[in-house]
């Protein structure tokens, strides 16, 4: 049964924040779900093209804001800060009821911080990875955030530990994540012949992700195309990504690589392995059980400092949640052509390896909950609407 609607005297007024590709996904996700219970329901921010379909007003595209590492941030300066002098500006002028913040833990945090001093509730969804690194951020979130709704198990205990309001709501790539894959329908669509080894290529969301590894991932398919004749790489094109970029790589390949702006579970639905950026990918890729290889490579300065302040033992979503090394991460200097070959030669080749990392995979996937996750967020952006709505100070 649907919550019942905020009261029209509140506001009806929404601010939404996805500063990445995957967030978008997942904002509009959400918003969809909002609106199930509020048709009236307002919604404006910033986020990418899932969201706008969703009918939440842009005022900046995600597009222009995802960056990794530090150095990396200086090319989108002019973009982030036009986007938080909107974002404030939106804030102070129409008092929103409510401030949804997702992951893109600097800008979020700091919008977190505007809307405390303007007595507008924020409710984050999808937490900053502060269990992994710069840890004293939660201090910042205690004070700014009134509720957090988290997707990963040991985060609920993380923040309840330190005093916060925090809901597990599972993770919403479950509800994305189809009940079924017809493969054969998929291979006919994209003209893939099943019987091919099929590598599924995932660089990430990210400009700088694409130049740092996509020329290495398709060095190692090429090392690997003797041994493989027949060898094929799949690349589901990010929607933050431009194909031209894509394209500018692919074309000098020795190896057939074919770019499809198609759902990436379709896709790694006729993949043997996968090559995948560390991110939110590695936990789609292991959700279809697909065995993989996790790459993470960023400017020398960005990896110097995040090595003085990275906490945790594994860099990929998909082994934190498995709590091991479920997965090979090749990480900086490692990334190469040569370690890339060997470990996805592994993962082609051996079938005592893949049926390990397989069963591995299925203990992730496990842990990764049930879907939900849009709504049980809903539910929760509701209460704290009408929570505002009956408090004395928005009377």
């Amino acid at each position: 049964m649907l919550a019942p609607s905020v009261d029209a005297e509140a506001g009806r007024f929404v601010i939404i924040v996805a500063g990445e590709a995957s967030a978008d996904l997942h904002g509009a996700n959400l918003v969809k779900a909002l609106h199930r219970r509020d048709p009236g329901l307002e919604f404006c921010g910033i986020g990418g093209r899932a969201m706008e379909r969703a009918g939440v007003r842009l005022i900046a595209s995600s597009s222009e804001m995802a960056v990794v590492g530090l150095t990396e941030v200086l090319g989108r300066v002019r973009s982030i800060l036009g986007a938080a002098g909107r974002l404030k500006s939106l804030l102070r002028t129409r008092r929103p009821a409510l401030l949804i913040l997702i992951d893109y833990p600097d800008f979020n945090i700091h919008m977190a911080g505007v809307a405390k001093r303007l007595d507008v509730p924020v409710l984050y969804y999808i937490s900053p990875q502060v269990w992994a690194w710069r840890s004293g951020r939660v201090r910042k979130i205690a004070r700014r955030v009134d509720r957090m709704a988290v997707i990963l198990p040991f985060e609920e205990a993380f923040y309840r530990k330190r005093g916060m309001r925090v809901d597990y709501v599972g993770h919403p790539l479950m509800d994305a994540l189809p009940a079924t894959v017809d493969r054969e329908a998929v291979a006919a669509r994209l003209r893939v012949d099943p019987e091919r080894c099929v590598v599924g290529l995932l660089p990430g969301s990210r400009r700088e992700e694409i130049r740092n590894l996509l020329p290495v991932m398709i060095r190692a398919m090429e090392r690997l195309s003797t041994e493989y004749p027949g060898l094929l790489g799949l690349l589901p094109l990010a929607p933050t990504i431009s194909p031209e970029l894509v394209r500018s790589f692919v074309r000098a390949s020795g190896v057939e690589i074919r770019v499809f702006r198609e759902n990436v579970h379709a896709v790694l639905s006729l993949c043997r392995a996968a090559l995948v950026a560390s991110g939110t990918a590695t936990l789609d890729t292991a959700a279809m059980g697909v065995p993989m290889v996790v790459v993470y490579r960023v400017s020398p300065l960005s990896y110097r400092v995040a090595r003085m302040v990275v906490r945790v033992s594994h860099i990929s979503l998909v082994n934190l949640v498995a709590g091991e090394g479920a997965v090979p991460e090749l990480i900086q200097e490692s990334v190469t052509p040569r370690r890339l070959a060997s470990e996805l030669g592994l993962l082609l080749g051996d079938p005592s390896a893949r049926r390990i990392m397989k069963d591995r995979l299925a203990r992730v996937r496990a842990r990764l909950g049930r879907g939900g996750a849009s709504e049980r967020t809903a539910e929760i952006a509701m209460e704290m609407m009408r929570d505002r709505a009956s408090s004395p100070a928005a009377s």
